[in-house]
């Protein structure tokens, strides 16, 4: 079941609210996790019930682990890292086996011209996500941090459906110590509104913006992979339309999750902090999926070394963890390679910080470190979006390939560039390029000068961690003078919103983060 369906929106969401509230106020609040529970698992299994079981397993194997983490506490510390490692290692191998097994005997075939058959799998629905956020609850109780003996407690930390699809990755102690709160049972209008006014501003991203700049992402790949010529010109406005397509896709996803949550009283972590406003690759991923980089910090990165045993090692560790990032993203060597160039990206990021201890701290400075920031990203998504290394490469020659009429005309600037791989010969300006630029500078100058939801927001802290100060954009006190309220006004724009979002529900379309 989707997010943005007719089923969810008008029959699932509205049945699991008042359910959950007539139940819980009446004081049965046992009774109403084991209800959400259970519409969380139907919510699950409503695209694939045969993939229950595994979830299910998944649960029982993992609470039982926990269990004995905890109560393992007194014996050796041998002991508990063998219970660790057993319990990481079945959530990797189930893992492994969905996820990579039809990758592996497929490059192990490539690599060594062999006929290895395997049948199709099916990736299970959200397995990464349950996944990785079981493997934290199991370190968290190797180290004492958390322990959780009641296993209907431990199901809603798991399957709660606002964020058991696409994160965010929730830590067992943000989540269960709300549910604990007598409030938690009873409806509040500040927390319905609030829910509403963020999830209606998600759909509208997903359904509004996202889905129709597709339109102009996908033929340009698909054109890429046939090695079909394409001018400098559409190359890049299909590079730059998956950059906005994707971007609205998960921002608007993780709206819609915080949301949810916050209909049923519950703060989620903020997991899309305004990412394209990052003046560097470090600031890009303390904003872009959140939880998954502080999974990958704290789980990867810390007990790798971290930055404790010398530079060298440091920047090894943040090239592995990246690699291992990008091939979590997906079964596929696009995947690998992207990981493997933000990893990079970042080594580089972190020498020129050491070498150069230049101020970014004037409105110039900001300017050229964001837009040399987001070039960046952009290349990177087009091996993310590409099916094929090949169609990566002929995609990012394209882009490289500049127009013709600049041949003769940019002096020693000239030489310079086709000393580092570009070419002339890439077309000329067309009336269709002027109209899909004006979209796409509109959508830059959105990512880039509007507030996000969590500031338009702040007042109300919609999130955990929504840290966030009000908005710094252009006319930042304007925005602050018309922040969000729940007052009329707002009620009106919402209402808006939400008709535009429900009246474009034309086709089922699928978050982009389904697939990983």
């Amino acid at each position: 079941m989707l997010f943005n369906s007719y089923s969810f929106i008008f029959f699932f969401l509205p049945t699991a609210l008042v359910v959950f509230y007539l139940i819980g106020g009446r004081g049965h609040h046992r009774v109403a996790i084991a209800w959400l529970v259970a519409a969380s698992l139907f919510f699950y299994g409503w695209w694939n019930p045969a993939y229950l079981g595994l979830i299910l397993f998944s649960m029982l194997f993992n609470y039982a682990v926990g269990v004995s983490l905890g109560q393992e506490r007194e014996r050796t510390i041998d002991r508990r890292r063998l219970i660790l490692a057993l319990g990481i290692g079945i959530n990797l191998l189930l893992l492994g086996y969905f996820k990579y097994a039809n990758f592996f005997v497929d490059s192990v075939n490539a690599v060594f011209d062999t006929g290895y058959q395997l049948q199709k799998i099916v990736l299970p629905l959200a397995i990464s996500f349950f996944t990785f956020q079981q493997i934290a609850y199991l370190v968290d109780a190797y180290r004492g941090l958390t322990r959780e003996y009641n296993f209907l407690h431990y199901c809603l930390f798991v399957t709660f459906f606002p964020q058991l699809i696409a994160g965010p990755i929730v830590h067992h102690g943000e989540m269960l110590p709300q549910f604990a709160r007598k409030k938690t049972y009873h409806p509040d209008a500040l927390n319905l509104a609030i829910g509403i006014t963020i999830f209606s501003i998600g759909l509208f991203k997903k359904v509004v913006i996202a889905d129709n700049v597709a339109g102009a992402a996908s033929p340009v790949f698909a054109a890429a992979e046939n090695r079909a010529a394409i001018d400098f010109f559409t190359a890049w406005t299909g590079a730059f339309a998956y950059t906005f397509q994707l971007y609205f896709d998960f921002s608007g996803y993780s709206d819609m999750a915080i949301g949810l949550g916050r209909m049923f009283g519950i703060r989620l972590p903020v997991n899309f902090n305004s990412p394209y406003q990052a003046t560097s690759i470090i600031d890009f991923w303390r904003r872009w999926h959140i939880t998954l980089s502080r999974f990958l910090r704290d789980y990867l990165y810390i007990p790798l070394g971290g930055s404790h045993r010398g530079t060298l090692r440091r920047y090894l560790n943040l090239f592995v963890t990246m690699l291992l990032g990008g091939l979590w993203h997906g079964a596929g060597w696009t995947f690998v390679i992207w990981g493997g160039l933000h990893g990079l990206y970042l080594m580089v990021n972190n020498l020129w910080r050491r070498i150069w201890r230049w101020r970014i701290d004037r409105w110039w400075s900001r300017g050229i470190a964001r837009v040399v920031t987001f070039l960046a990203v952009v290349v990177g998504w087009v091996f993310f979006r590409a099916e094929s290394f090949g169609g990566a490469l002929h995609l990012l020659r394209a882009m490289t390939n500049l127009p013709s009429t600049l041949h003769h005309r940019i002096g020693p600037l000239e030489s310079w560039l086709t000393a580092i791989g570009f070419s002339f010969q890439g077309g000329y300006l067309a009336l269709q390029h002027l109209e899909q630029g004006a979209w796409l500078v509109l959508f830059l100058a959105l990512v880039w000068g509007w507030p996000n939801t969590q500031q338009l927001l702040a007042r109300f802290k919609p999130a955990l961690d929504a840290h966030l100060k009000p908005a710094q954009q252009p006319f930042h006190r304007f925005w602050q003078r018309y922040s969000w309220q729940p007052n009329g006004g707002w009620a009106l724009i919402t209402a808006l919103i939400s008709a535009a979002a429900l009246l474009s529900l034309s086709r089922i379309s699928e978050f982009l983060y389904f697939q990983f």
